[in-house]
């Protein structure tokens, strides 16, 4: 090939370079969908450096381990489930050290993890692989491989690749900054659990796939039993850990399906889709043994006394609306206190039954 050739073929692929790097651009302005996002960056990879396969790995923050978000591969399947520990193989080594690393015969490099081989059963040759890294933190890693008899990577390829890794880390940063501000909407600060805006938003869309699809929908409307006595004993620092904590609880002993959000001061609501008045009773029941059973603790080890009323309704059954169907619950519940208090109730009318 001529110097005039080559110079051309250079151009060549700087144009495609920059025409990928403005189309990853016109992306990241565009949507806040994450995995939209990296699918459309990672096709314009695939396009320019046209890797057999390839994966972005992410950091799970809770195990700080690399876990297979996106894979491209004749056994992406066998993928998804590998998980690499920091340090490990030639993912795990980028996303320990932050640098990125070019491999171009993986034999010569004790760093490759062999499992992982072994596991996707093809035949690794070079490797090309570049952190997601933002402000000196590092989110995951691409990671590009090609097989026996494949183009090897090059010098030519890393900075490529670096700069669409620079890119693919911003679009994951702005989706997960994008994603806390979303919940801090529509969630209540100190228990975690939903706020009361957004609960009436959820109750209203149980109650229209309720009617839609002739199923039921139950509200379970429940406060602490003498709570002011425990801010005057405790003080509101203790009585403030006393809400979260039992909101805590609360979002760990319901079902999946179910929505929990404090409605205000010491009162707390459940939604429970699917769910006719026995159903309601029973996850009720649960929560208020779950109350009696835990140990409420303060600073000093010293325990403080928590327990609740719990009011139950139904929609069809027991309200028409999200209205009524507030004030159904919210009514069962003042006859549990009204009948002593740490009991369920639930509505049905003028006629009451209590669970104790």
């Amino acid at each position: 090939m001529s110097d005039s050739e080559r110079v051309v073929e250079l151009l060549a692929r700087r144009n495609a370079e920059l025409a990928s790097l403005l189309e990853i651009g016109k992306t990241l302005i565009s949507s806040l969908e994450l995995r939209e996002v990296l699918q459309s960056i990672m096709s314009q990879v695939e396009r320019l450096l046209q890797p057999k396969t390839w994966s972005l790995l992410l950091v799970d923050e809770e195990t700080n381990e690399l876990c297979f978000e996106i894979a491209v591969s004749p056994v992406a399947q066998e993928l998804k489930g590998i998980r690499l520990k920091m340090g490990e193989g030639i993912a795990g080594w980028v996303a320990q050290t932050g640098q990125p690393l070019l491999i171009p015969d993986v034999s010569q490099d004790p760093r490759f993890a062999n499992h992982v081989a072994e596991e996707v059963e093809y035949p690794v040759s070079s490797i090309l692989c570049a952190p997601l890294k933002i402000r000196d933190r590092v989110l995951g890693v691409i990671e590009l491989i090609n097989t026996l008899g494949e183009r090897t990577f090059d010098d030519d390829d890393l900075p490529l690749l670096g700069a669409v890794a620079d890119f693919a880390a911003i679009a994951i940063d702005n989706a997960r900054n994008y994603r806390r501000v979303s919940e801090l909407v529509v969630t209540d600060d100190l228990t975690g659990l939903h706020n009361a805006r957004h609960f009436h938003e959820l109750l209203e869309y149980e109650l229209e796939r309720s009617r839609r699809y002739k199923s039921q929908v139950s509200l379970l409307f429940f406060d602490l039993d003498h709570f002011k006595e425990v801010n005057d004993r405790f003080g509101h620092l203790v009585g403030s850990r006393m809400i979260a904590e039992v909101g805590h609880l609360v979002k760990r002993h319901i079902r999946s399906s179910d929505r929990a959000a404090r409605y205000g001061g010491d009162e707390y609501v459940v939604v429970l889709p699917n769910t006719g008045k026995q159903g309601a009773l029973s996850v009720a029941t649960n929560l208020l043994e779950r109350f009696r059973a835990h140990l409420f603790l303060t600073d000093s080890n010293e325990r403080v006394p928590i327990t609740a009323s719990f009011g139950a309704a139904t929609f069809p059954d027991d309200a028409h609306d999200r209205t009524s169907l507030i004030r159904a619950a919210d009514s069962a519940m003042y006859e549990a206190k009204e009948a002593g208090r740490n009991r369920v109730e639930y509505f049905s009318g003028n006629e009451t039954k209590i669970m104790s």
